[in-house]
């Protein structure tokens, strides 16, 4: 088995959200998981003062520990605004050269997933804006309908990661598909729009799917963070992805790629193969 991490991008700034219920949302959040005792005092003083900085990200963090545990990660951004996605084309085409000069991946954080001329559009601005081929797609809280992927693949994507689903990596066309298999908030917010799990019950459900993965036999596991939770400020959040990152050193099982991935996938899967299925 080898590993693929991920990171969405979903904030810079918290002043992007203006006109949005980003953040009354998330001062009601903040004061639930104070009050259910999933955050500290310190916590949450900590994303107050993120909003009073006007910082929400914590990409240069993230690039920094994923360099140092020499994971090829990949980084997800939004070149269209919608569903609580809300940066500047400007402040996205600053993070994603900033990334690629890191040596990391870069691919979309998509908003259209019904229209093809939308998703199309999408494709090419991304392109245009650096100036890279060969690159992929995650869908923002992960919405897609029948033609989503068909769609996807006659846009020119190469990737595509937002089925959730315990599955090995299938074809769609000229597609691949890569299910995405633990996200960050599924995880430590299992059953409600707020965190619900301790570190332990994060650790113990993340070793569950991946026990329940060893048995299917899935030889590309991809794990989901948001940059935004790699900070002081989301603590639990924090601790649990370098404990999942030295959970999979420790285990001996290795990092790779989207791309690598599918390089090796084309060596040795057939390119007919196509996954019955149409999403």
């Amino acid at each position: 088995m080898k590993v693929i991490i991920s990171h969405d991008v979903d904030h810079i700034t918290a002043w992007e959200h203006g006109r949005d219920l980003i953040l009354p949302k998330h001062i009601v959040r903040n004061c639930i998981e104070f009050g259910l005792k999933y955050i500290s005092g310190r916590e949450m003083a900590r994303r107050f003062a993120d909003i009073a900085r006007n910082r929400w990200h914590n990409m240069e963090e993230m690039m920094g520990f994923d360099r140092e545990m020499g994971i090829p990660s990949t980084f997800f951004f939004a070149v269209s605004n919608g569903m609580g996605l809300s940066y500047s084309l400007e402040d996205a085409k600053f993070w994603m050269n900033r990334a690629m000069d890191e040596g990391f991946d870069i691919g979309v954080h998509g908003i259209e997933f019904e229209s093809p001329h939308g998703i199309t559009v999408e494709f090419n601005t991304f392109a245009r804006l650096t100036n890279i081929t060969g690159f992929g797609i995650r869908m923002h809280y992960l919405r897609r309908n029948d033609g989503t992927l068909r769609n996807l693949a006659k846009a020119g994507y190469r990737f595509d990661s937002s089925i959730a689903e315990l599955a090995p990596p299938f074809r769609v066309d000229s597609l691949w598909e890569f299910p995405l298999h633990i996200m960050d908030g599924n995880i430590l917010c299992r059953n409600s729009r707020w965190q619900d799990r301790s570190l332990e019950q994060a650790k113990d459900s993340t070793k569950a799917i991946f026990d329940a993965s060893f048995d299917r036999g899935i030889e590309y596991f991809t794990i989901l963070l948001h940059d935004r939770y790699f900070t002081d400020s989301f603590r639990t959040w924090k601790n649990w992805y370098i404990w999942v990152t030295e959970f999979v050193k420790a285990n001996g099982i290795g990092f790779t790629s989207y791309n690598e991935a599918i390089r090796q996938l084309e060596r040795d899967v057939p390119p007919a193969i196509n996954r019955k299925t149409v999403y």
